[in-house]
């Protein structure tokens, strides 16, 4: 399982022309779930993601979580994350899950950090074609694997 975290001042997802989710200050979470990934895998991605800490603090200073501010999160399923180039220049997805697999470990990772972070966790559409526009706050951009 791989997460891209972004911290970001505001961001949304689009599908068809249609916002299906957006947020402001907070994380910007592209989530890529591995054909090996499980349930125990996604419990210890949602407690990093809880508790990294990349919010500013009072000195301006990357010292706090996403829950110690309250900030919102946006998660986005992205298989492309796990994509090989070892044969070449063409990406090979034999790694991510299939899609039976990955969604119900998607709905799970989100529905976990909504509970373990007490808010709704707004997201795209699962296998649609999405447009992701975000400000990304610093920049500040970190992968969790």
């Amino acid at each position: 399982m791989v997460v891209v975290v972004q911290r970001v001042q505001s961001a949304a997802v689009t599908v068809a022309g249609e916002t299906v989710g957006q947020i402001g200050r907070g994380y910007l979470l592209l989530v890529g779930i591995s054909k090996d990934d499980t349930a125990v895998e996604v419990q210890r991605q949602v407690a990093q993601v809880s508790k990294v800490r990349l919010m500013e603090d009072v000195d301006g200073k990357m010292g706090l979580s996403i829950k110690d501010t309250a900030g919102a999160v946006l998660a986005v399923s992205q298989f492309t994350l796990l994509a090989d180039f070892a044969k070449g220049n063409r990406p090979s997805f034999n790694n991510a899950a299939k899609p039976d697999v990955a969604k119900p470990l998607f709905d799970l990772f989100v529905q976990q950090l909504s509970t373990e972070l007490g808010q709704p966790i707004p997201t795209g559409v699962f296998g649609a074609d999405m447009q992701v526009s975000l400000v990304n706050d610093g920049p500040v951009t970190v992968v969790l694997y």
